[in-house]
């Protein structure tokens, strides 16, 4: 990611960062010139605590001036002296003169011994570098292995040091740097040659030449993953998995370019890095093996030329930020040291190529393998679900990389996004939301993960530090690849021909400037955005590396208001100037007034002032037009039978499980529902504030008056009927959208809710809540039937549940433990729940003590639905014993339950004494011939309850046939079939039988008409057609 962030301890001490002067010497020879850099290295003071001062001097060979060198002398001596410590006192043949050596303190001199050894000198001078070099590398440990807010969702034990996966990196040449950009195809991207690999362990190994390398410039387009290998190599050197270098000293290159002000390198070290100002003055003094990382050398405008930067070779020297980078690239400052440069491919070539030892090209997840490595290390984590179930949470896991590495084998389109390890991470990230969102509200919306993940790559970025406008990368990104993508989401079209790039990026090309922009962005972005479609027949088109990107960019296109007609353009600007220039003409127009009473002036004046005006009145009619088309969008009925968009985004990444087209081909209609989303999405505050840092400015103004408009379209046109999926649509755009009044306004005009058969997810149920929760009242109808409800899901839903008058939850797979959950809702005190169904599910005996606890203490209650929960007979049993307990029920249907006839005459004896219960469902039960006539002989008049149980009340028809028949036909095809048969055999019998029995010809047309109705429906059944 760019923007590699440094630690900044402060500023350095006046020790570490002052000269000795040196300069004020002039003495002969070249080898004094040496010997004066080997002194001055040593001259430094130590900050070794409670040490006395020691001043040795020292009589150079073929020299006049004695210096003097600070020690200092610790009460311990190190126990060895370092490697590159040794190197430093012993390389050259100074000798230190015993009698040299004196001691400094207060005002006056008090000779001591001299020291024994320059053995004693290196032990001290060690004990105080090592520790620093110790602390420098704890320092950059802490700093570099912290990961961003956007991190943070992958688990607590997420970090750079256990998780990172290398991408793949290509050596490389000048001349292959310098040939014209090649076609961008598949072949070219994926696939690299193995020969021309190499690790980044070795690239300061020697070249093809047997020239040691010096200087590495490693190079890729953005999201590649420089910045994040540079985080990982700097923590491998921290640990001691990089050897080669004994000091790794990084500098941020988006930092250097804020800093204009002359600055010693050493000066500068020390200012970023306090820890070293005791090893500082050893560079360039030693061969002390140092490793600088300049990491986005984009960031900086290098003049390598002699009359644009000077030639520096003393580290004391201070010069720009900018020439201390080209000196240190020349190999005339700190010649010894080793350099690695990251930067992108359009900034390669300004770096001459005498000052390069070897290119590195980063090629990102070439290899399949590499992206599937990546994903289970990034999605097994640990916590990575934050959920307290870890068994289920790790089969979970398992089981979404199963999927993803099954979709990425058989779909060449996601393999070539996740070629990119930025897209790789989205992927991840959308994967995490997905799967592992469990909090009410949701921490983080499917926006804010794209606009976080634009920050990770384009946060500081301007796309060529020397143009002369500055622009920010993803400000022209907005502006071209937007336009781009709006176009196709309003032809509904994902491929793209070198015809439609050319009409969105060079046909309003008029100047030098924005050519030069224009192949920057070919060089280092386009391939972030676009990549090569790999569907037959469209090898030579090109799509959006992740589609919903597309419609992200489409929607940042028309919220930020670059959907503008030449005339709008020319009169914002018009209006921009004269709003300027108003003020001014106002003060002269007062000033002549009073000398010239001319009474055109006024008028003259208020004419200026109109078109403002009326400019901005147009203005408006443009956040008027956001928000229609917003609202257009957003309810197509077109889109009525489509998935919802989550599902759209999790089939899009897993892919579909089961019989299916090929995963290239492409739909007969796109479908592009995450467009008004993200617009909404964009509009909240934290995303424009995010946008804001990276050159996308969206006003508060214009995000209120958007707002203020949508409230005559959107929420319009959401009181119409939506279809389940495009309500839950609705209601994840107004969880997207964060906006609390807005949402409490629409959800108001929502009295029911039908989200049957949209898979409820944990978020999906996480967004139910946060929407439905903005207000408090009461809602009419919740019809979650066949949602793939679990006991999780309930406890999430809880609130929104305690507030539903009728609640569906029909086929659900809802077992003892959700009926726990249920129990805790009916029997809370503000439960209003009064209609029940809990049809298909496997409620057991266990579920029915729960169920039968709540009855008891319940006031809600009325209607209560346990057809087809397998009861048993002891479950019914259980429900009876409470039901004395229960004032307020009226209907129960205890249907298709393998009720025999001891425990269904209970349940109606029950009833019988029960004060509001007046009718229990008693069909599709195991009744024998005594137990119907028993529940056949029940009257309403006498008894006070009624019974259903056939198709018959005596001698004629129920009234409740068609009820009963209806409820047969909706749930064939959950239930056994063959039961079900054998069940409406029974029926038919029992019709024929009554029939026979009665002499009124009325009835017997009753009869007739019904055993029509059970004959047709057997003939379906047995022929596969019900």
């Amino acid at each position: 990611m760019p923007g590699l962030a440094l630690p900044v301890a402060g500023r350095g001490s006046a020790a570490g960062s002052t000269s000795t002067g040196s300069r004020g010497l002039s003495l002969p020879g070249k080898e004094f010139s040496w010997r004066q850099r080997m002194l001055r290295a040593v001259q430094r003071q130590s900050c070794l605590p409670r040490g006395s001062w020691m001043q040795l001097h020292l009589s150079l060979p073929g020299s006049r001036v004695t210096r003097g060198v600070y020690l200092c002398a610790a009460s311990v001596p190190g126990a060895a002296s370092s490697y590159f410590l040794r190197k430093i006192l012993h390389a050259s043949s100074i000798s230190l003169p015993r009698g040299s050596v004196r001691y400094q303190g207060g005002s006056q001199d008090h000779f001591v011994r001299p020291s024994p050894s320059r053995h004693g000198m290196s032990h001290l001078r060690n004990v105080a570098s090592s520790d620093a070099i110790k602390k420098h590398q704890k320092s950059l440990s802490a700093w570099f292995s912290h990961q961003p807010n956007e991190e943070r969702q992958f688990g607590p034990s997420f970090s750079l040091d256990a998780v990172h996966v290398d991408p793949v990196i290509q050596e490389s040449s000048l001349e292959e740097i310098l040939k014209p950009l090649p076609d961008l195809t598949i072949q070219n991207q994926l696939q690299q040659p193995c020969s021309q690999v190499i690790s980044l362990q070795n690239l300061f190994d020697v070249d093809a030449c047997g020239r040691q390398v010096k200087n590495v410039v490693l190079y890729g387009p953005v999201g590649t993953g420089k910045s994040t290998l540079i985080k990982k190599m700097v923590v491998d050197w921290c640990h001691g998995r990089l050897p080669r270098f004994e000091l790794v000293i990084p500098f941020s290159c988006e930092d250097l370019s804020h800093s204009r002000a002359p600055i010693s390198l050493r000066h500068l070290i020390t200012k970023k890095y306090q820890h070293l100002r005791d090893v500082v003055p050893m560079l360039g003094a030693s061969n002390l093996k140092v490793l600088f990382i300049l990491n986005g050398l984009e960031h900086l405008n290098l003049d390598f030329r002699l009359a644009g930067t000077e030639l520096c070779c003393d580290p004391n020297e201070p010069v720009p930020p900018s020439a201390i980078v080209v000196n240190l690239l020349r190999k005339y400052l700190l010649p010894e040291a080793s350099i690695i440069v990251t930067t992108r491919p359009s900034v390669v070539r300004r770096i001459p190529g005498k000052y390069v030892g070897r290119y590195a090209k980063i090629c990102g997840f070439s290899d399949t393998n590499l992206q599937k490595l990546y994903f289970q290390m990034r999605l097994s984590q640990p916590g990575c679900s934050g959920e307290d179930s870890a068994g289920s949470s790790s089969g979970e896991q398992e089981n979404l990389l199963e999927m993803l590495s099954r979709n990425l084998e058989r779909h060449n389109q996601i393999a070539a996004a996740c070629f990119l390890p930025s897209y790789c991470w989205l992927v991840c990230a959308t994967l995490h939301f997905l799967y592992f969102t469990r909090t009410v509200p949701p921490s983080q919306t499917l926006t804010g993960i794209y606009t976080s993940f634009l920050r990770l790559n384009f946060s500081g970025e301007v796309l060529d530090s020397t143009d002369p406008t500055n622009i920010s990368m993803m400000n022209y990104v907005a502006k071209t690849v937007g336009k781009l993508a709006y176009e196709g989401v309003m032809s509904r079209k994902t491929c793209f021909s070198e015809d439609d790039l050319q009409q969105c990026f060079e046909v309003e090309m008029k100047t030098e400037s924005e050519l030069n922009l224009l192949e920057v962005f070919r060089s280092d972005v386009f391939r972030f955005f676009l990549t090569p479609c790999v569907q037959p027949g469209k090898e030579h088109t090109f799509v959006f590396t992740i589609p919903a990107m597309q419609e992200y960019l489409a929607a940042l296109y028309v919220v930020l208001g670059e959907k503008k007609t030449l005339a709008q353009r020319v009169g914002k600007e018009l209006s921009e100037i004269i709003g300027k220039v108003s003020e001014d003409v106002a003060v002269v127009l007062s000033v002549i007034s009073k000398v010239l009473p001319l009474r055109f002036l006024p008028v003259l004046f208020n004419l200026l002032k109109i078109f403002p005006r009326y400019f901005s009145r147009l203005s408006g009619k443009d956040r008027d037009a956001i928000a229609h088309t917003m609202a257009e969008e957003l309810f197509k009925e077109e889109d009525y039978n489509n998935d919802d968009v989550l599902d759209q985004i999790n089939f899009s990444i897993l892919g579909v499980e089961g019989p299916m087209c090929h995963p290239d081909e492409a739909p007969d209609d796109e479908v592009f529902e995450l467009f008004p989303i993200f617009m909404g999405g964009i509009l909240s505050r934290r995303n424009r504030a995010i946008l804001e840092q990276l050159g996308c400015s969206i006003k508060n103004l214009a995000a209120f008056e958007i707002a203020k408009a949508m409230k005559k379209t959107v929420i319009r046109n959401s009181r119409k009927g939506l279809p389940p999926s495009e309500l839950m649509d609705y209601l994840f755009f107004l969880h997207e959208f964060q906006n609390e009044r807005f949402t409490a306004e629409a959800i108001r005009s929502l009295r029911t809710v039908n989200l049957s058969s949209v898979k409820m997810t944990p978020l999906k149920c996480s967004v139910l809540a946060s929407v439905m929760g903005t207000i408090c009242h009461e809602v009419e109808e919740l019809n979650l039937t066949s949602c793939n409800l679990d006991t999780s899901s309930l406890r999430i839903l809880f609130p929104v549940l305690l507030r539903c008058k009728a609640l569906h939850l029909q086929l659900n797979s809802l077992g003892s433990d959700a009926c726990k959950e249920i129990r805790d809702l009916l029997l809370h005190d503000k439960c209003v729940v009064s209609n029940l169904r809990l049809a298909n599910n496997p409620v057991g005996e266990q579920g029915a003590r729960y169920l039968a606890e709540a009855l008891a203490g319940n006031r809600s209650l009325t209607h209560l639905s346990l057809l087809h929960t397998a009861l048993g007979n002891q479950g019914t049993e259980v429900i009876a014993q409470h039901l004395a307990k229960n004032q307020h029920l009226q209907e129960l249907n205890l249907g298709y339950n393998s009720l025999t006839d001891t425990a269904a005459l209970h349940v109606v004896e029950v009833a019988k004494k029960h004060a509001t219960l007046d009718k229990v469902h008693l069909y599709f039960n195991d009744i024998s011939e005594d137990g119907k006539r028993a529940l056949h002989s029940l009257r309403m008049d006498r008894d006070g309850v009624r019974a259903l149980v056939f198709l018959t009340a005596g001698t004629d028809v129920s009234d409740y046939w068609s009820s009963i028949l209806n409820v047969v036909q909706r749930n064939l095809p959950f239930w056994d079939r063959e039961r079900v048969r054998q069940h409406l055999a029974l029926l038919l019998q029992d019709l024929e039988s009554s029939r026979r029995q009665t002499a009124n010809p009325w009835r017997k047309a009753k009869f007739l008409r019904v055993e029509s109705e059970v004959k047709k429906m057997l003939g379906k059944l047995q022929h596969g057609t019900l």
